[in-house]
C-alpha cells in the first residue's frame, strides 16, 4: 500500500507540473536541439556554419518523432525490466 501511495503521488506531482508548465510557457514545446540552433542562431548572426553533418536524417519530423518514441519505450522497457528483476529477486529472497 505504501508504493502505490508513492506512485500516486509522484504522477500527481507531475501532472500538477505539467499543467503549471504548460500554462505559463504558453504551450509551446521544442526540442534542446532547437533551442540551442536559436541561441546559435542570436550568438553569430546566423553567420555560424556547421562543421559536421548527420550521416542520416529521417525522411520526415513524423519519423523522426517516431524514432525517439519509440528509443523512450525501449528505455522504459529495459528499466522497467531490471525493477522487476530486482523486485522479485529481493521476493524470493525473502
Amino acid at each position: 500500500m505504501k508504493g502505490e501511495l508513492i506512485a500516486a503521488l509522484v504522477i500527481a506531482v507531475f501532472v500538477a507540473m505539467f499543467a503549471i508548465v504548460s500554462s505559463t510557457t504558453g504551450g509551446e514545446w521544442a526540442g534542446a536541439d532547437d533551442q540551442a540552433e536559436d541561441v546559435i542562431a542570436h550568438i553569430t548572426g546566423g553567420t555560424y556554419q556547421p562543421w559536421a553533418e548527420p550521416v542520416w536524417e529521417p525522411p520526415s519530423g513524423e519519423i523522426e518523432s517516431l524514432l525517439f518514441a519509440l528509443q523512450a519505450a525501449l528505455g522504459a522497457i529495459v528499466i522497467g525490466y531490471f525493477l522487476g528483476y530486482y523486485k522479485g529477486r529481493q521476493k524470493s529472497s525473502e
